[in-house]
């Protein structure tokens, strides 16, 4: 289990958020999601969110470099913000439930976006992103508004995406699960690309799907 801070959202300090979100992205790195400067990260925190600035690598990051951005165009910080700034602002505006937003290039699921694949109901845990698919959002230039859109569409319904010919994108709650949540949608990644090598998969279908969510409403420690 990664050993971040504990957050609950809004209420947690600043302090705390530039920590959880520094960890996080250095973790991106240690868990061979991102390489060099490749791949943000970004966390809501208080009436907006912070973010990875561009073009540095995780290693030679300071809390202190972490910039925060509000959603009216409020800028705080020494340096510039990821390029991709515009993509975690509109994620974060829309979905309010969303704490924390994981932009990566994993090599799987990497793989799979050159291909513009969408990931089918191959296994199960397809479920576990909200639901019989994950998509890929089509392709548009980094840091455009046009990518932006283009997400936001592939994201319906969903806490991951594609994007197409660059990489992958998921959502949490929180820091640490934003995290869990990119390093277990970079393997179902890999297990569709493996699954691939052998042919097509078999799919499951919508009668099994409906029974692994009615399990997974009772996975896990339950609280007595």
């Amino acid at each position: 289990m990664i050993g971040f801070p504990h957050q609950s959202g809004p209420t947690h300090t600043e302090r705390d958020a530039r920590v959880a979100l520094l960890r996080v992205f250095r973790e991106m790195s240690k868990r061979g999601l991102n390489a060099g400067t490749a791949g943000n990260a970004s966390l809501r925190c208080g009436e907006g969110f912070l973010i990875t600035p561009s073009g540095i690598p995780a290693e030679e990051l300071d809390e202190s470099d972490l910039v925060w951005l509000d959603f009216k165009g409020g800028c705080r910080g020494e340096r510039k913000p990821s390029s991709e700034w515009r993509l975690h602002h509109d994620i974060l505006a829309a979905r309010p439930e969303v704490g924390s937003v994981m932009h990566a290039h994993s090599s799987s699921a990497t793989a799979l976006a050159c291909h513009g694949l969408t990931i089918p109901a191959f296994h199960y845990m397809v479920l576990r992103f909200g639901g019989p698919d994950v998509r890929c959002a089509a392709y548009a230039t980094y840091g455009t508004q046009a990518l932006s859109d283009a997400v936001l569409q592939a994201l319906q319904g969903r806490t991951a995406c594609l994007m197409a010919n660059h990489g992958m994108l998921v959502l949490g709650e929180d820091a640490p699960k934003a995290i869990a949540a990119a390093v277990e949608f970079e393997t179902l990644c890999e297990h569709y690309w493996r699954a691939k090598l052998l042919g097509e998969p078999h799919l499951l279908t919508p009668a099994q799907l409906a029974e692994v969510e009615a399990q997974f409403a009772g996975y896990g420690q339950q609280q007595q």
